[in-house]
């Protein structure tokens, strides 16, 4: 099991997001956050895979790690000087938030302040990620471009090729000259050559977009992919921003300072001036090529399709870079996270401040094998009006086009990240008579191509408290705070309570009762029986309610 993260300096590296990627894994590492790996171990067959035991092996969130490997081969024999690190962007709540230099209830602020107020990159003239630069016949032949570098294999098994994975993708519109920065992924096919995909559904990529319009002029795409910016940097690719939002903006916006960026060595293109890696190259503009299959986010693997095709013209690097690769495939997983911090902040502003719902408590987005996008828990306010639930619900579903297939709303007493809890308000407080609405036509989303129908639908269900009910059965608070420190002191294995721990009313439960409740714990039971002895009453049947019949509120 790992350790505990330290404690010691945690508010030293909350001073600020760090500007550069090797400052942002001195800090993990000092944090407790990252695990160094010197031992020989295989990119193509083990790094990965590695990796994935901390997101599918029981190991809870708060014990993940990012890892560096410093001692990197292939399968080919080929030994690498340049080190890899997986989990430094999110295998973690705690490491995304140092990343972004603020604790993790502060992320939400800090994406709208950095949407509402971006603060323009700066162009320097001379930058890191360009210590060294290889063109021309230093990108062909073995061992040469990027064959030089240790891209890992994300899916062993299953993916065709290794795949950058940690990518940020800058392409500009040809029309309007406006920047997009995405995160897309990009398949090794020769040495200077990369398959490029960029979705193409509704909601999909900006650098797309760009290549529709590259395409009617029939002019080759300039693009490049920068890999280990600041994570400020890299968190705004996965982030789904108005097309006419400079990503680089934003990103300045959550760093409160400029992100230095220096124009690219072969083709017209602005990147990050700190990135670790750069590769450069045009995608041409008419002919596709297969790519994949591939371990997807969605959680399955993307089978063989025709996508882009990249000719790279240059790679720039520091001196001494560190290769960014990030977890994907079934979520869990790094990417997951990456958006989940991101996008439930962004629909909990949705509908609170948007839309005006305040009664809506917190917005969750189903992570576990469903990868967020097709399962969203909306948390209600206990008395909330049922319009006001629709409304919630509708909002959820509709914000994204590829999010919210499944919309589910909770009452506030019902934690959003314990599906069992879920299942239980599903069970016991939503009729399907009355409280299920099923929406047509809507965009199939994120996931596998094989069988689906060109539209989908969307499922939206009220499972709020709509009456009062009878307190849940379990030990009242203090009596079950009372037993787990006695647990403790019997030094039993380690607990780790998930809501409901405790009992707790849900409205219908009356001073008489709670009278006959306080008497019982005190060992006064015949008090109560003797109670109950004077109320008996004949003519009528067992299991009538006792209040229909003497009419208490």
């Amino acid at each position: 099991m790992l350790d505990a993260p330290k404690k010691a300096g945690a508010a030293k590296a909350m001073q600020g997001p760090p500007t550069d990627f090797q400052q942002h894994l001195k800090t993990l590492e000092a944090q407790g956050l990252l695990v160094r790996v010197d031992r020989p171990i295989n990119k193509d067959t083990e790094l990965h895979a590695l990796v994935r035991w901390q997101f599918v092996g029981g190991i809870p969130e708060h014990q993940r790690r990012a890892f560096l490997f410093t001692n990197v081969h292939g399968s080919d024999g080929r030994k690498f000087d340049m080190p890899v690190v997986v989990g430094a962007l999110a295998a973690s709540s705690q490491i995304y938030a140092l990343g972004m230099g603020r604790p993790v209830e502060e992320i939400e602020a800090a994406w709208s302040q950095a949407i509402a107020n971006p603060i323009p990159p700066v162009r320097v003239t001379a930058a890191p990620c360009q210590e060294v630069v290889v063109t021309g016949d230093d990108l062909r032949g073995p061992g040469k471009g990027l064959a030089a570098l240790p891209v890992p294999i994300s899916t062993p098994g299953y993916d065709v090729a290794p795949y950058l994975t940690a990518t940020l993708v800058v392409t500009r519109d040809p029309e309007t000259g406006i920047r997009n920065v995405g995160t897309y992924r990009g398949q090794l096919k020769a040495t200077d050559r990369l398959g490029v995909r960029m979705g193409t559904r509704i909601g999909g990529a900006g650098g797309y977009l760009h290549w529709l319009k590259h395409r009617k002029a029939k002019t080759p795409m300039p693009v490049a992919f920068a890999i280990g910016a600041s994570p400020v940097m890299m968190f705004t690719g996965p982030m789904k921003l108005p097309l006419d939002l400079d990503e680089m903006a934003v990103a300045g916006g959550l760093a409160g300072a400029p992100i230095r960026t220096v124009k690219c060595i072969t083709v017209d293109l602005d990147v990050p001036a700190d990135a670790e890696i750069v590769i450069e190259g045009l995608i041409d503009p008419e002919l596709l090529e297969p790519e994949a299959p591939f371990g997807e986010s969605h959680g399955h693997i993307a089978l063989e399709e025709f996508n882009m095709s990249m000719q790279v013209t240059a790679i720039t690097h520091k001196r001494k870079p560190v290769f960014a690769s990030i977890i994907s495939e079934v979520t869990p997983s790094e990417s997951s996270l990456v958006k989940r911090l991101a996008y439930e902040p962004m629909y909990l502003v949705h509908l609170r401040d948007r839309l005006g719902i305040k009664g809506v408590r917190r917005v969750v987005m189903h992570e576990p094998l469903s990868n967020l996008r097709k399962t969203i828990f909306v948390q209600c306010a206990h008395g909330m009006p049922r319009s006001e639930v629709w409304r919630a619900l509708s909002g959820a579903a509709t914000l994204l086009a590829d999010c919210g297939k499944i919309c589910i709303a909770v009452s506030e007493d019902i934690d959003p990240t314990n599906t069992d809890a879920v299942f239980w308000s599903l069970g016991y407080r939503a009729n399907p008579v009355d409280d299920l609405h099923v929406m047509p036509y809507r965009a199939r989303g994120h996931g596998p191509k094989t069988g689906l129908r060109e539209n989908d639908s969307t499922l939206m269900i009220d499972a709020t408290l709509k009456v009062p009910g009878p307190p849940l059965a379990l030990p009242t608070r203090e009596f079950m705070e009372g037993a787990k420190r006695i647990w403790e002191e019997l030094k039993l294995p380690p607990l780790t309570p998930q809501a409901p721990w405790h009992g707790y009313s849900l409205g219908e439960w009356g001073d008489d009762w709670e009278t006959f409740a306080q008497r019982a714990v005190k060992g006064e039971w015949e008090a109560n029986g003797r109670d109950q002895f004077a109320r008996r009453r004949g003519g009528i049947n067992p299991e009538l309610p006792v209040r229909e019949v003497e009419g208490k509120k």
